[in-house]
């Protein structure tokens, strides 16, 4: 198994795809294994945000009938 140097990232500052630790960690979403899911990254950020916001709104509602 590769560790995250030999992955791929999406820097979320620069908005570019990047091969291992090219940048701080606070700028960097990942480890993904090809640079193609990488660039993905901010699309599957937003699913993942919609699911989580949706997730929240159903708990908030529960036991309010």
């Amino acid at each position: 198994m590769a560790n995250g140097s030999e992955k791929y990232w999406y820097n979320t500052k620069t908005e570019q795809v990047e091969y291992g630790y090219e940048s701080p960690s606070i700028d960097r979403v990942g480890p993904f294994d090809s640079a193609e899911d990488a660039a993905r990254a901010p699309e599957k950020l937003a699913e993942r945000a919609r699911a989580w916001a949706d997730e929240e709104a159903r708990d908030d509602a529960w036991g309010s009938h």
